[in-house]
């Protein structure tokens, strides 16, 4: 659908700076006057383009209908003939000290979706509130909602005073409910404004209609809003969203591509990739026919780094000094569009940035019931409601949480393929990962790689470091297995080791009992030395029994998911999908069994024959 763009025309003063802009919505129930508010507002401050008054008043008077200041904005022929907002209308006008890019929202239920959209880009908001009708399930509705979306600057507008009779009695009765309630769903308004938005009372200068009123205008409570600190100066956050490589004319650029959220960075500059936990310099920014020696929010760009590191699309790129953080499990705000409602168990894919992983309920926490006018003990949460809920991601993923301001505290949940809800992250809860990841996160930060590059290293040895981790049944000839592909590998000219479990327990681990009750630890420091060999460029076997998923997840945020090729022999007795998966190791099929490893590392580009690479 259209949108109205409402401007005043005049030439564009090139010799000034750009003056600041703040954007507002104006949510409320249906009818309730938000559009004839704004519509007064730009007539007002005469931010209307010339004769758009006059046209709007000559249609009414050719249609036998009574002029009404929201034909101002409300564009569409649908919302004409219904005298509602369908579409989040966006106008402007500026005041004496900034722009003003007002999102007029749709209040009724149907639209709530288009609200939402609205709601999300704002950095203020005015709730308007009909004194006559009183407060209603949307009033409700809405208020809940700009809290679960952040915006924490809202004025609320009593309007159309002038059918109470510019009351100050009813005017309070309405203040006092309204903000028991706001106060309910932690919300705090700054003030509350008595309006009549047809008759302009209190829009632009104080109406001598309510002597009792000593506030500001609505103009004066837009002027109070305090602007958002600029994106560029918040933290850097540079979402991957491809990793790009040219060879032809003996290009060896690696790019790392993606779009500046918020923050700036420079060439030179240290970089942190999470969660992967791998760091770096930028070497140089890439744009079309040109080399930048900066980046700043909201830019298209391209990285490269002087380290190759292999990255993956939905790390987050930040500075090294201020990274997002990490986690599997949150505490999260969601409102709900899908037909069914969510329940504890049930499952989703989460998208937030470039970042995409599957999520399961683990609880709900509270739901919030418009219609009863209070948080309620419901356990799903229902379309067009609102909640909050623990949600616990496949893999840790960086996040920023809600009270920190920053885009990537918010989320969608994907249901057959449809976007169905969003929300923000409101905490991290503990997860059995969390010590691993920060032992990880600070090891990465001191690491000092070496000056041979992977790549080098790859080209010399015509083989890519990996780890082909061997597990499955206790009682599955697992070292049979492992002890072929390595021979296979080696007669093969590859660089390629053999690391028994039993190696490094009686080892590294011999501060260790052998027993199963530090099998994580040994498991971790497993994952330490490989993540060495890999450094230095070799194919590591590993053979450990009956692996569980939960495992596998510790080992990956030691090593990084891309370097490891997982087998499983024998019948499947725990909870994660394996690369490849064989019936109980016999001595005829070990061949077949190596043979499909190596078609498994050749279709990876783990290995190659030096003729063909």
């Amino acid at each position: 659908m259209g949108a109205t763009t409402l401007k005043k025309q005049s030439q564009p003063d090139l010799s000034r700076e750009p003056r600041p802009q703040m954007d507002i919505v104006v949510v409320g129930h249906v009818d309730h006057g938000k559009s004839t508010i704004v519509g007064r507002l730009l007539a007002d401050t005469n931010s209307l383009p010339d004769g758009k008054l006059e046209r709007i008043k000559a249609y009414c008077q050719n249609n036998s209908k009574p002029f009404e200041y929201a034909f101002l904005i409300d564009a569409l022929n649908d919302e004409r003939k219904q005298g509602i907002t369908i579409d989040a209308a966006r106008v402007f006008f500026k005041s004496e000290s900034r722009d003003y890019l007002i999102l007029d929202a749709p209040g009724h239920i149907e639209f709530v979706r288009n609200m939402v959209t609205g709601a999300s880009r704002a950095q203020a908001a005015l709730l308007v509130i009909d004194v006559k009708e009183g407060i209603r399930e949307n009033s409700l509705r809405h208020g809940y909602l700009l809290s679960l979306l952040g915006v924490k600057q809202i004025v609320v507008l009593v309007n159309k005073m002038d059918q109470v009779k510019y009351s100050q009695k009813v005017f309070n009765e309405i203040s006092n409910e309204y903000s028991k309630f706001l106060s309910s769903v932690d919300v705090l308004p700054k003030q509350f404004i008595p309006v009549s938005g047809f008759h302009g009372d209190n829009l632009t200068t104080a109406s001598p209609n309510t002597p009792w009123y000593r506030g500001v205008s609505v103009l004066g409570a837009l002027e109070n809003f305090v602007m958002a600190e600029p994106a560029d100066e918040l933290p850097l956050r540079l979402p991957v969203q491809g990793i790009y490589k040219f060879t032809e004319s003996g290009d060896q650029r690696r790019i790392i591509a993606g779009t500046v959220q918020t923050g700036h960075a420079k060439a030179g500059d240290e970089v942190f990739f999470s969660p992967s936990g791998k760091k770096s310099r930028i070497k140089s920014i890439e744009a079309f026919n040109a080399t930048p020696d900066s980046i700043r929010a909201g830019e298209a760009v391209g990285i490269t780094l002087e380290d190759e590191l292999y990255v993956r699309r939905g790390e987050i790129v930040s500075l090294v000094s201020t990274p997002p953080q990490i986690g599997k499990r949150f505490t999260s705000s969601l409102f709900w569009l899908g037909k069914e409602p969510v329940r504890k168990g049930d499952k989703y894919l989460l998208k937030s940035s470039t970042t995409a992983v599957d999520v399961v309920v683990e609880e709900i926490k509270s739901v919030f019931d418009a219609g009863a006018f209070r948080k309620s003990e419901k356990k799903e949460i229902g379309s067009l409601e609102a909640g909050k809920l623990t949600l616990l991601t496949k893999s840790a993923i960086p996040v920023d949480l809600a009270a920190e301001g920053e885009l990537a505290s918010r989320f969608v949940l994907v249901s057959n393929h449809r976007l169905s809800g969003g929300g923000q992250f409101l905490s991290i809860e503990p997860d059995d990962e969390a010590p691993l990841r920060e032992k990880v996160t600070t090891r990465n930060i001191k690491w000092h790689p070496s000056k041979i590059p992977p790549q080098k290293r790859a080209e010399q040895y015509g083989q890519r470091s990996s780890l082909v981790l061997i597990t499955g049944e206790k009682t599955s000839d697992r070292q049979a297995l492992a002890e072929a592909l390595e021979g296979a590998l080696f007669q093969g000219n590859k660089i390629v080791y053999y690391l028994k479990m039993g190696n490094v327990v009686h080892g590294l681990d011999g501060d260790l009992a052998s027993s199963n009750e530090y099998r994580s630890e040994h498991l971790r420091r497993m994952a330490e030395i490989v993540n060495l060999f890999l450094e230095a460029g070799i194919i590591l076997i590993v053979t450990a029994a009956e692996l569980t998923r939960e495992e596998l997840e510790n080992i990956y945020t030691v090593i990084g998911r891309v370097r490891i090729q997982t087998v499983w022999l024998g019948k499947r007795t725990t909870d994660f999908n394996p690369d490849l998966h064989f019936g109980v190791s016999k001595a005829e099929g070990v061949r077949a069994q190596v043979n499909a490893v190596a078609r498994l590392m050749k279709d990876r580009g783990i290995v190659w024959d030096p003729d063909k690479k």
